[in-house]
């Protein structure tokens, strides 16, 4: 088999999950998806906007990130 640049993708299926949010995370959610709209002139609904709030949290947590490095090794 050849050696690809390209590593095999991984598995994109999505999963889907359902939450419950308190009100008050509700009404901020949808102040975020108004501001989003503002900012870059397209509405994206919440459902929407959730999974990528999400991964950016992650991906910013620096002691997440290092957890997962131990975990990993």
């Amino acid at each position: 088999m050849p050696e690809l640049k390209l590593a095999r993708l991984p598995d994109r299926t999505p999963i889907k999950l359902a939450i419950t949010v308190t009100p008050d995370l509700h009404q901020m959610l949808q102040q975020y998806a108004t501001l989003y709209a503002e900012a870059y002139g397209r509405k994206e609904a919440v459902v929407e906007l959730i999974p990528a709030m999400l991964a950016a949290f992650l991906e910013s947590d620096r002691a997440f990130a290092k957890a997962r490095k131990i975990v990993e090794e």
